[in-house]
């Protein structure tokens, strides 16, 4: 340090001044952008256009950078109270994804991009749900997401600004409502199981009826039948015993 300090008396007071004017126009000249920024010069006042990665050199007092960052941006939609097309009221909040492809046109187009994309997401989204049935907002919520990303994205676009994708979060309903849907839920697995119950029936009479036919068309099958029958009673342990008889006994009596 001390050397530096005679080096400098040595040259004079105007390489000090020199050294001075350097060491404090230098910093003012020079900027650093990292690979995902963009630097948007303006020239006094005027656009001269993005600049970067790397390093960007300006005019002291004349020029004046604005950083822009490339990089996706997530941004959380605060929970909207909507109304849905089927009258039932919800509160919904979701996520967007955006970034800015123009750097150019995001400062010069819009005061804050990152605000104006946040409000025109709010809107759209109590817009697009409050046109949808609840049916609809709980089983189709990927078609859902796909149509308020396109409607925000075109709005968005004149900004130089990019939405890439939006996800409802939650859909949350009030209790009566939650209580309305799990008695229909139960009423819906009644039903279910009832038609099922009758299905079963169905199709168990039809295959006695068809049993009753081919018996009807070959008598000796009733009597094997019934020895079949007589042979799964006696395999089970029990102490009533069973004492087959020819059905050709009660024939007399049948006609008769």
């Amino acid at each position: 340090m001390e050397q530096l300090i005679q080096l400098l008396f040595k040259l004079g007071t105007g390489a000090v001044v020199l050294v001075i004017i350097a060491a404090i126009v230098l910093p003012q000249a020079m900027r650093i952008l990292r690979e995902y920024e963009r630097g948007v010069i303006f020239r006094l006042g005027k656009l001269v256009g993005a600049k970067g990665p790397g390093l960007v050199f300006l005019i002291p007092v004349v020029d004046r950078m604005v950083r822009i960052d490339l990089r996706v941006v997530t941004i959380d939609v605060p929970k909207q109270e909507i109304m849905t097309k089927d009258n039932v009221p919800a509160t919904v909040d979701a996520v967007v994804y955006f970034r800015v492809v123009d750097p150019n046109i995001a400062v010069i187009k819009v005061e804050n991009y990152w605000k104006a994309t946040s409000l025109i997401a709010q809107t759209t989204l109590r817009s697009v749900l409050g046109q949808s049935p609840l049916d609809d907002l709980l089983s189709q919520r990927d078609v859902i997401n796909m149509k308020l990303q396109e409607i925000i994205d075109k709005q968005t676009e004149p900004w130089g600004v990019k939405v890439t994708s939006v996800e409802v979060k939650e859909v949350a309903l009030p209790d009566s409502m939650k209580r309305a849907m799990a008695k229909q839920a139960e009423a819906e697995r009644e039903r279910r199981a009832k038609v099922v119950n009758a299905e079963g029936e169905y199709q168990a009479a039809e295959k006695m009826v068809q049993a009753a036919a081919m018996i009807a068309k070959e008598p000796i099958a009733l009597q094997l039948r019934y020895l079949q029958t007589m042979r799964e009673m006696a395999s089970e342990h029990n102490t009533t015993t069973f004492l087959p008889l020819p059905i050709d006994l009660f024939s007399a009596f049948l006609k008769k």
